[in-house]
């Protein structure tokens, strides 16, 4: 019973860490409590990522404008956070209207202003826009962009709220006016907002006998190559797919390396494993989102003697491909085109996101001890399209846990003004 209460600590420790649970879902998470640490204000008329707001790389194209009677109109949920403030001057409720990676991004920052500022909370002055009061094209329009103050009005602190709404993981963070802050996210079904956290399906693992397999024809209980925490390969059991998408065209990295010549394809929000190019030690490489890795680092790639060795990265670029794939392995980790990363994505730690999914590996190996080992692996079925109910699991509950104040980061409880 002891070691059950362990485990349950450290998932709703976990929940509270994760912005959505699904391998393939959107990016960074809410409720991450990333204080006290320096913090490098915006300046003025600062934008973060450094490049247009409506490309790639920030929160994508314009979709078209939603209205009330638009079939649209659905993407648009209410958020009711009463540690937000939402001005709502034109007395419809229509700033508290949003998307859902909007209000869970904004929920994320509401307690990142409360944790730097006590007393003070997150204020919304202009959220979703059916009036036509912002420029052509705008995401107001399209519930993806919100203009916010702090409580106070103290424009000393717009500096610094820009940066939290960074570190709340908006995707486009603009210091646009001395009055507020401009922030927008991608879109819920762009390629973009859905590239969180997967392998492209023709990628290739290698299976226990030596042979190679396409990722997309895994099935649950097949042993892959990975490798344990000091780096030694090992074969390990895939328990599921976190995510399996046959259909889908996402954006994937392609990260390349140098002597030996691999890459690997993943999407942005996947963890990779990488070292830094002074040095050589497996036991000094980290976990980071596949879309911060940068050429001259290195990562780890299998060589001619079935050994892991670290290797340059050459250089990184975009493609689109056909189907996502996110098998979790007992190990935690998985060996995709001779190169080592992580089965995890969207936290960016390895190891905590491990740790969320304990339940699922204490369950496979209960079932394993009860029932005969081999119920035939050949009879195995591909799991079917779709996110595994944990995954989902973790998004509801971490959603509500936060939304609800019933449980906040590392356990503290915020009392709101």
């Amino acid at each position: 019973m002891r070691l059950l209460s362990r485990v349950v600590l450290v998932v709703l420790l976990c929940l509270s860490l994760v912005s959505s649970g699904l391998a393939c879902g959107p990016g960074r998470g809410y409720g991450r409590r990333r204080h006290p640490k320096k913090l490098t204000p915006l300046a003025y008329k600062q934008f973060i990522p450094n490049v247009a707001e409506k490309t790639l790389g920030a929160s994508g194209r314009y979709e078209g404008k939603i209205t009330r009677n638009s079939e649209r109109f659905k993407e648009l949920t209410p958020n009711y956070n009463p540690d937000i403030i939402f001005k709502d001057e034109e007395n419809t409720g229509a700033d508290r209207l949003m998307t859902q990676r909007c209000k869970d991004k904004l929920n994320s920052l509401a307690i990142s202003v409360m944790n730097q500022w006590p007393g003070v909370k997150l204020r919304v002055t202009e959220g979703w826009d059916e009036d036509g009061h912002h420029f052509e094209e705008s995401l107001h329009y399209e519930g993806r962009a919100v203009d916010i103050t702090t409580s106070d009005r103290d424009k000393s602190k717009y500096g610094t709220l820009s940066r939290l709404a960074v570190e709340a993981g908006f995707d486009w963070v603009y210091y646009e006016s001395k009055a507020h802050i401009h922030c927008s996210v991608k879109a819920e079904n762009s390629v973009a907002a859905k590239s969180g956290g997967c392998f492209a399906g023709s990628a290739l693992v290698t299976i226990e006998d030596g042979g190679k397999k396409a990722i997309k024809d895994l099935k649950p209980g097949d042993k892959v190559l990975a490798a344990d925490d000091a780096g030694n390969l090992l074969y390990s059991e895939v328990i599921m797919f976190m995510d399996r998408d046959s259909r889908m065209r996402r954006v994937f990295y392609v990260i390349e390396t140098r002597e030996p010549a691999e890459k690997i394809t993943l999407t942005a929000a996947h963890l990779l494993f990488v070292l830094n190019k002074s040095t050589d030690d497996l036991n000094a490489m980290t976990a980071i989102f596949a879309s911060k890795v940068k050429p001259g680092q290195k990562v780890m790639v299998v060589d001619e003697n079935g050994r892991l060795k670290p290797v340059v990265v050459e250089r990184i670029y975009t493609e689109e491909h056909e189907g996502s794939f996110a098998p979790m392995t007992v190990q935690g980790t998985i060996v995709v085109d001779q190169v080592l990363a992580s089965c995890y994505a969207v936290i960016e730690n390895h190891r905590l996101a491990h740790l969320a999914f304990t339940p699922v590996r204490l369950g496979h190996g209960l079932s394993s001890l009860l029932f005969p080992k081999d119920l035939n692996r050949s009879n195995a079925t591909l799991q079917e399209d779709g996110v595994h109910w944990y995954s989902k699991l973790l998004y509801r509950v971490g959603t509500w846990l936060i939304d609800s104040h019933a449980f906040h980061p590392l356990g503290m409880s915020i009392n709101s003004s």
